[in-house]
């Protein structure tokens, strides 16, 4: 009987052990799977500090759970924030973190055609060897009149279809001016130009705070555009989430519904923060600016993190 007892006790203890492992094993795995959000930030957000320092700056972003980034080729400088496209997307890959698009335009001169389409050409060549598959005209200056956005829109399809030699795919990024109906009609500028580019060419970056601004709902142009919107801007007026004015559930649900999963986080630098003072009145250095941003950064990947609407 006493053999029977000691048997019986050192089985439950063995399965008490088990649950335990099981129960670290379940919280682990949880703790995992929050760390595995795909949030991605566009490091115009700390352009200044990545200027300076690319290595430590990729190396903070990442530690606070960033796993994509999207760039700024502003000038088609063929470096990347200093490196070569090649140095740079070592950097991100070391850090456990990819480039999926970037930032860049030229202005249309029929005049100069050859030269800009050279220029293009340079610029998707440099976002191919970082590893990207987006290259996204962060604005452009167009006539907003029919003629002048058709201009635009078939501007774009000559673009994107160089683009997609390079396994890229052009986008546009709106603010909220492009929410205005168009000069000579009562069409809505953005929706307009949407509709006037080929799907196979070009593909739209919704800027979902600047479409807020612009008196329209990204949520209902996720629903009318399913497949033009491959890619989000996720922004506030500072802290994302911190505002309680942008609809982010509603836009992440309908955004992964349309089978869409690419998004970046972008920060600006508000006025007040650039008017900033110690307490000995001098204005903030830039370094400190910088400072707030990257903590603005990480409170706003705790809040993607925390949410459960994202993935």
């Amino acid at each position: 009987m006493k053999k029977v007892l000691k048997l019986c006790r050192q089985s439950l203890a063995a399965v008490a052990c088990a649950a335990l492992v099981i129960c670290f094993g379940c919280n682990n795995s949880n703790e995992s799977n929050k760390q595995e959000k795909n949030i991605g930030i566009q490091l115009y957000s700390v352009m200044d500090a990545v200027n300076k320092n690319p290595q430590a700056s990729i190396e903070r972003l990442a530690k606070m759970g960033y796993k994509t980034f999207e760039l700024v080729q502003w000038g088609g400088n063929p470096k990347v924030f200093g490196l070569s496209a090649e140095e740079f997307k070592t950097l991100c890959d070391n850090n456990g973190t990819s480039i999926v698009s970037t930032h860049s335009g030229i202005q249309e001169d029929p005049a100069k055609e050859e030269e800009i389409m050279n220029s293009w050409r340079q610029l998707f060549e440099i976002q191919k060897a970082c590893g990207g598959k987006y290259f996204v005209i962060p604005s452009y200056q167009a006539e907003y009149t029919e003629a002048g956005i058709k201009q635009m829109a078939d501007y774009f399809n000559k673009v994107g279809k160089i683009a997609s030699e390079y396994g890229l795919k052009l986008g546009y990024h709106n603010h909220s001016g492009e929410f205005n109906n168009l000069k000579d009609s009562d069409k809505v500028m953005w929706e307009y130009l949407v509709e006037n580019t080929d799907p196979q060419y070009v593909c739209f970056e919704l800027d979902v705070y600047w479409c807020t601004k612009g008196g329209k709902d990204p949520v209902a142009y996720l629903k009318k555009y399913p497949k033009r919107i491959e890619l989000l801007h996720i922004k506030d007026d500072f802290v994302i989430g911190e505002s309680g004015t942008i609809n982010f559930e509603g836009i992440f649900n309908q955004f992964y519904a349309n089978g869409m999963k690419d998004y970046f986080v972008e920060i600006e630098t508000p006025g007040a923060l650039r008017e900033k003072t110690n307490a000995d009145g001098s204005k903030y250095t830039q370094e400190q600016i910088m400072e707030e941003m990257f903590v603005a950064a990480q409170k706003s990947a705790e809040y993607l993190n925390k949410a459960a609407f994202v993935k």
